[in-house]
């Protein structure tokens, strides 16, 4: 159950990192196209923060499957 947990954490971190952009113009057309994440600098922290969450629990999962 942790490996599929795991998995699917690999899969999101990797979508999150190519969501996002070097640059702060890549979200603004995306999220002014829809207010389902507000406005291009909240989108951006939610996708900073999540992208995050998501390395740290992959270091965390690392560390156990290998222990």
């Amino acid at each position: 159950m942790l490996k599929f947990i795991w998995l699917i954490n690999n899969i999101l971190l990797t979508i999150f990192i190519l969501v996002r952009t070097p640059n702060n113009s890549g979200l603004e057309s995306f999220a002014t196209k829809s207010n389902f994440l507000g406005s291009p600098n909240s989108a951006e922290n939610f996708l900073n923060t999540l992208t995050w969450i998501l390395i740290g629990s992959y270091f965390i999962f690392a560390i156990k499957f290998n222990f």
